[in-house]
Order: structure tokens, then C-alpha cells, then sequence
């Protein structure tokens, strides 16, 4: 799947929970972020393949705009390596432009600082 990424994923330094709307509950918290979709760690299975909507409550600085509530398809879902927790890769549905200038000035602001170059990151 590796090769099939366009995008630089960037990992998320801020706590972000994730609220699947469909019924409403805690999918899990922002492991990682790109324009085109997420992951998400959580603690449950999901369902692959399910259209949904999600709810992303980003850090309290960014109250004016949060929470991001966003269509999104639940695309993957695999257990981690200790089997305590699972990744669940999501796909936006619907991007508005809106919320692209905004996922872009939280990749900015809120990512994790690397040792090298953004040149360096692995692409997603």
C-alpha cells in the first residue's frame, strides 16, 4: 500500500480525538494526517469499507475552528503490534476548501519536528 501514497504523512504532536458520528463514539485519537485522509489509533475494530462521518476536536487553541466535522471511509483497519490497539486508516470523502487550508495549517503548526528535512519523510 506504501507505494500507492502521494502525500507526506506528517504525525500529529497535539491530542486529537476522533469521533466516529454514525453512532457517535470514540473511534480513537490523530496518529497521522494528510489532506487526502488520516489514521486514527484507536482501541476497537471497525468496520472496513464504511461510509461515515467523522468529528476531529483539534487542540483547545484552535476552538474557533474546531471541531472539523468531515465525510470520510473507513478504508482499513489492522491491530498494532502489541494487539492492544488498532490503526484505522480513513479517507475523506468530501475535502471543502475551507478545511483544506485548515488540515494544511495544522500540518504545519502541529506535526512532529524531525531531525531532517521534510524532503526525508516517508511519503503516504
Amino acid at each position: 500500500m506504501g507505494e500507492r501514497r502521494k502525500e507526506i504523512r506528517r504525525k500529529l504532536m497535539a491530542f486529537t480525538p476522533v469521533y466516529d458520528l454514525h453512532p457517535r463514539v470514540l473511534l480513537g485519537y490523530l496518529g497521522d494526517l494528510t489532506l487526502r485522509g488520516a489514521l486514527i489509533i484507536g482501541k476497537t475494530l471497525t468496520t472496513i469499507n464504511k461510509e461515515t462521518t467523522l468529528q476531529i476536536n483539534f487542540p483547545l487553541e484552535l476552538s474557533d475552528i474546531s471541531p472539523i466535522i468531515i465525510p470520510a471511509r473507513i478504508a482499513w483497519c489492522r491491530s498494532d503490534e502489541s494487539q492492544r490497539h488498532y490503526h484505522i486508516g480513513v479517507e475523506f470523502t468530501e475535502l471543502l476548501p475551507a478545511y483544506e487550508e485548515l488540515f494544511q495549517t495544522i500540518l504545519t503548526r502541529y506535526r512532529f519536528r524531525h531531525p531532517f528535512s521534510d524532503g526525508d519523510l516517508e511519503a503516504t
